[in-house]
């Protein structure tokens, strides 16, 4: 799924002959990450991973190592990573031997890192000097960097590196651990990058290093009233070709030398356009192997038709595995929910209870009884509210299921009629008829809200007949034809990948939730369940007895001061 090659800088020639420079492929380097006591110096590491790469192949076993340092390790930094302290103290080592072991398993190769400024310059060598290590290793080059610009603009929305892992498939290695985090990156560099920057020629290490400490900036503008157009389409564009020349002229120094690049990139363009190269309306690559240009040419729609479809087929995938996974996860917490109700429900009985007990003798004190009582009959209502909601909640989860392999099926099939309603001129296409753009809004968060609940039934509903769901919900009919002009095919492709990218990001998110990881382990053991029950109950049980103790002390109050029964008395 990923574009043609974008705009670079030319990569300077090196003069050295090819047979006396290094081809990549015979390059040996380390590639490293490390897990850390969090952002704000003194930094300190609490993993670190590496792994010896011959040109783009790891090459023999991996280093992982644990150090203890005796460093306060930040609740936030333990989340991402999972290590405390005292976990570093039963398995972390003293970080001089790890030190030692790691110069070994290096060998003065250079040093990789997908954020190199990080892990070398802001982690490892002032941790080094700290400690009074020889700097190990040499520095090699940024794997971020070179990511950044070999998938520019980046199909999958961003560059993080869980993000390229599921936007590319590629296998799931262990993420927030720094072994687990490198051996992606090798994955990452043999399944993705190699391609790319061979086919940009680039097949020396120096090639390779150049291209990545080259100036560039991304293709599609960040800011200002151009922002997310790419900047190639100055070349026929004067608005945008004035925007850019008055950034060129901005006394802000980075903002100039923005500018300033792409408008030499656009000249460059503009140069082989007129020797003779086709029109700006496309991205190929041109100039032959190692020349790092890239030159407009006339798409090819049918080309870009496929690359939607493929683009839809992936979001289409990535839909249906959130929602199905999300489905799994709410599936144990009602299993967990049905073991535990009568304990959830006791304890928020008593909680209306303190509470409205306490209301009942402020309104006493400040109003007098009748306004008391007031809260009396306030606190039936809760009561009734709060048991109907459980009634409601018991209800849903006696009608949680797991999917069957049929299930998931008809998620996917269903997802892939569904991903053709996420267009994206249809808010605009409707700004001049504010019941049809709601109309729209309204449609997508229905689709957006049944997958959140793993809604198969609703989502059913919607894909076999959109119009005429909204219909029966009173809402008129949408146009869902797609126009072939090329602009919007750029658009829907455009959407669908931050489409992509916002699905990702919600699967991460829910894969880090600590209900995922209990769904999982229970997955692995079904006894697990019962005692991950048993501890809530103690938990719960131990808050049940703090709230009958309060309540009572506010019913003695209550005797006290009226002699009448205390609110809840029958509870």
């Amino acid at each position: 799924q990923n574009q043609a090659p974008a705009q670079e800088a030319e990569v300077t020639p090196d003069a050295t002959p090819m047979s006396e420079r290094l081809q990549v492929n015979s390059q040996t380097w380390t590639l490293l990450d490390t897990e850390t006591t969090g952002l704000i110096a003194p930094i300190f590491v609490v993993e670190i991973g590496a792994q010896r790469m011959r040109g783009w192949t790891p090459e023999g076993p991996p280093f992982r190592r644990l150090l203890n340092q005796n460093a306060d390790i930040p609740p936030e930094a333990s989340r991402v990573h999972g290590y405390t302290g005292e976990i570093l103290e039963r398995d972390g080592e003293n970080p001089f031997d790890v030190y030692t072991d790691f110069a070994r398993y290096v060998g003065g190769v250079p040093l990789v890192a997908y954020n190199l400024t990080y892990d070398l310059d802001g982690v490892l060598l002032p941790e080094w000097q700290r400690l009074g290590v020889p700097p190990i290793g040499k520095r090699g080059f940024c794997a971020l960097k070179l990511a950044q610009r070999l998938l520019d603009p980046v199909p999958a929305g961003n560059c993080k590196l869980q993000t390229l892992r599921q936007f590319y498939r590629l296998p799931e290695r262990g993420a927030h651990t720094a072994l687990g985090d490198v051996e992606t990156v090798a994955d990452l560099f043999g399944q993705v990058l190699r391609p790319l920057a061979e086919e940009r020629g680039l097949h020396t290490w120096e090639q390779l290093v150049g291209f990545t400490e080259a100036s560039w900036f991304p293709s599609r503008i960040a800011f200002g009233k151009h922002k997310g157009r790419d900047f190639r389409e100055a070349i026929n564009d004067p608005d945008l070709r004035g925007w850019l020349e008055w950034l060129a002229a901005s006394p802000n120094q980075r903002s100039a030398t923005m500018g300033q690049w792409y408008l030499s990139q656009v000249d460059r363009l503009q140069a082989h356009h007129r020797k003779g190269h086709a029109s700006f309306a496309g991205v190929s690559a041109a100039g032959g192997a190692g020349s790092g240009i890239v030159v407009y040419v006339d798409p090819d729609v049918e080309e870009i038709k496929r690359l939607i479809a493929a683009t839809r087929s992936r979001l289409a995938d990535l839909e249906a595995e959130y929602t199905r996974e999300r489905h799994q996860v709410e599936v144990t917490q009602s299993r967990l929910f049905q073991i535990l109700r009568q304990h959830y429900q006791r304890r928020d009985r008593l909680k209306l209870v303190v509470e409205y007990r306490r209301r009942y003798l402020d309104a006493l004190l400040e109003s007098g009884e009748d306004e008391a009582e007031e809260t009396s009959r306030d606190y039936d209502q809760a009561r009734r509210d709060s048991d109907d909601e459980y009634a409601q909640a018991e209800a849903q989860a006696r009608g949680q299921r797991d999917l069957s392999p049929e299930d998931s099926a008809e998620l996917k099939a269903l997802w892939r009629k569904l991903v053709r309603l996420f267009h994206p001129d249809r808010s605009d296409r409707f700004g001049n008829d504010p019941k049809k753009r709601a109309a729209f809004e309204w449609l997508t968060s229905e689709i957006n809200q049944a997958r959140d609940r793993g809604d198969v039934g609703r989502l059913r509903e919607i894909a076999s007949d959109p119009n005429g769901f909204m219909l029966r919900q009173g809402y008129d009919r949408l146009d869902f034809t797609e126009s072939a002009e090329l602009v919007h095919l750029r658009r829907v492709l455009d959407t669908l990948q931050e489409r992509i990218l916002a699905v990702l990001e919600a699967l991460n998110d829910l894969r880090e939730d600590p209900r995922y990881e209990l769904h999982t382990l229970v997955t692995q053991q079904p006894d697990l369940l019962d005692d991950v029950a048993a501890k809530h109950v103690v938990a719960i049980e131990r808050e049940i007895n703090a709230l009958a103790e309060e309540a009572k002390r506010l019913a003695q109050e209550i005797q006290v001061l009226t002699g009448a029964s205390p609110v809840g008395d029958a509870d």
